[in-house]
């Protein structure tokens, strides 16, 4: 069946935030000139999803108001005749058929997820976190739709992180051996060498042997080497995925393909079974829902979507044919955390320096301010 829905999920209190979430949701602070959430969204849309639930609060009004038409805006830009703004203010409006559901109180992802439910109904459907954006070069959302009409079941978004860090994420324990593997990778076979061990997946030894997720990386080699964005990025016409989804389920084998066995929320570093964290991305089933009506509430006293998928797990064991199996795929790109501050502020850095219409300034001046000495120079 094909995946026509996203659930974003935009109900939490943004306390990292604190002061400027009081009033303004977390999910609405500017990455560059945009709110977080419209490149989530913009994301979806890119998959083909066009069909969008946020779930929101009380407080979040401000999200559903950000997809809806601006009427009085709208009119003063065209009696300016500026047409480039209008297009940006009308941009978000496009991407997709926006709804929104309200989670009551903040109850965890997992119970956020459930508030989904009538919406979904008894079709697969696909989770994105408004805190977590993916470089529109890495089609991990694509390749997760492709794994899962494969296989069917969930499919978890996976990556690697130091071990000093795995006690903030959930971490995932695999299957020996992958199902699929990039055929360009130069890592091993993706084996593991005991239970929840990732050999062949990368160093588990405090770094994650990976693309620098935030990207900072290639601004210190010598800057943006291609454009992120378009000098207005938002300005396409919505589209589907760049690689569209082979109805048969054969993906691109773009990112590693494994078997999750188990799943521990925010385990102790020393408790940790792999260093394979779950980030922000998941294709779900619907008998997700009945499984998170069940689950007691866990770490925080929150229903965690984590807790609900060891059970689907644990249900399917090694059952290479169980009707509901995870699977993840181990994600090797480029990913901005909005959700905490300094990577926040690595990602506006990022961003801006690789768009056309800021970057041949921005990124100069960075430069320049870095061989000065930054801050120091100016204490």
């Amino acid at each position: 069946m094909l995946v026509t829905k996203a659930v974003i999920p935009a109900a939490g209190l943004g306390t990292r935030f604190l002061p400027a979430t009081k009033s303004v949701p977390k999910e609405m602070l500017p990455v560059v000139d945009r709110p977080a959430i419209e490149y989530v969204v913009e994301e979806a849309s890119r998959a083909g999803l066009r069909d969008v639930l946020l779930v929101t609060s009380r407080s979040k009004k401000a999200i559903e108001d950000h997809f809806d038409r601006e009427a009085e805006v709208e009119a003063a830009l065209e009696r300016k005749g500026d047409k480039t703004r209008l297009q940006r203010v009308r941009a978000s409006t496009e991407l997709a058929e926006v709804h929104s559901v309200r989670q009551p109180s903040p109850r965890g992802l997992g119970h956020a997820v459930l508030c989904a439910a009538a919406h979904v109904g008894a079709e697969a459907f696909a989770v994105l976190l408004g805190d977590d954006l993916i470089d529109e070069r890495d089609p991990l959302l694509v390749e997760m739709l492709a794994v899962q009409a494969r296989h069917g079941g969930a499919v978890v978004a996976l990556m690697e992180v130091p071990e000093e860090a795995v006690s903030m994420y959930g971490v995932a324990t695999i299957a020996a051996g992958t199902v699929g593997a990039d055929p360009t990778s130069t890592a091993g076979s993706g084996s593991t060498a005991g239970s929840g061990s990732t050999a062949g997946l990368g160093s588990t030894a405090g770094t994650t042997g990976l693309v620098d997720p935030t990207g900072l990386a290639d601004l210190a080699a010598g800057g943006p080497a291609s454009p992120l964005h378009l000098a207005e990025p938002h300005l396409a016409e919505p589209r589907g995925p760049a690689d569209p989804v082979d109805p048969a389920g054969r993906s691109s084998a773009r990112y590693r393909t494994v078997r999750i066995t188990d799943l521990v929320e925010k385990p102790p570093v020393h408790e940790a079974p792999s260093n394979l964290a779950v980030i922000g991305r998941y294709v779900l089933p619907p008998e997700i829902f009945d499984v998170l009506r069940s689950t007691p509430p866990g770490r925080g006293d929150e229903i965690q979507l984590t807790d609900a998928l060891r059970m689907l797990a644990e249900q399917a064991g090694d059952d290479p044919d169980a009707a509901v199996p995870v699977h993840g795929v181990v994600f090797t790109g480029r990913r901005y955390d909005t959700g905490d501050r300094l990577d926040y502020l690595k990602a506006i850095v990022r961003l801006a320096s690789e768009r056309q219409d800021l970057g041949p300034d921005f990124y100069p001046w960075l430069e320049e301010y870095v061989a000065a000495g930054g801050p120091k120079a100016e204490a």
